[in-house]
C-alpha cells in the first residue's frame, strides 16, 4: 500500500496496480506515465512519516476523546487532567521522522480527574 500511496502523492491521477507492495511489480494503467523507481523511492520516507503521524494522531485523539467529558460545564477539571490533555495535544510537536514518532511515549492518565 505504501508504494501506491507514494505514487499517488507524486501523481494523484495515476492509475496503477502494485503486486505485494513491491516497487518492482508496478503495472501502469490507462496511459499513466510511469514514474521512475528512484523518484518513488525518494518520496517513500515522506509517505511513511505521514502515515506514522496519522496513526499517532488517531491514537492521541482517542485518548483525548476518552477524557472530553471532564471538560463539561458541570464539572471542574483537575489540574492534573488539564496537564495530561495538554501533553496529549503537544505530543506531535517537533516530530520530523518516523523514528521520532515511534519513540513517542504517551503521558500517563491521572487518577485525579476532577477538583474536589
Amino acid at each position: 500500500m505504501t508504494v501506491i500511496k507514494t505514487i499517488l502523492k507524486i501523481n494523484p491521477n495515476a492509475v496503477v496496480s502494485v503486486k505485494d507492495n513491491d516497487i518492482n511489480q508496478i503495472t501502469w494503467q490507462n496511459g499513466t506515465t510511469p514514474i521512475p523507481k528512484a523518484d518513488i523511492e525518494a518520496k517513500m520516507p515522506e509517505v511513511e512519516f505521514d502515515q506514522a503521524m496519522t496513526n499517532l494522531r488517531h491514537e492521541r485523539n482517542d485518548k483525548l476523546a476518552e477524557t472530553d467529558f471532564h471538560g463539561m460545564s458541570d464539572r471542574t477539571m483537575s489540574a492534573e487532567m488539564t496537564t495530561y490533555r495538554q501533553e496529549l495535544r503537544d505530543l506531535t510537536n517537533g516530530l520530523t521522522t518516523v523514528e521520532d514518532v515511534k519513540a513517542v511515549v504517551f503521558p500517563t492518565k491521572p487518577d485525579k480527574i476532577t477538583k474536589e
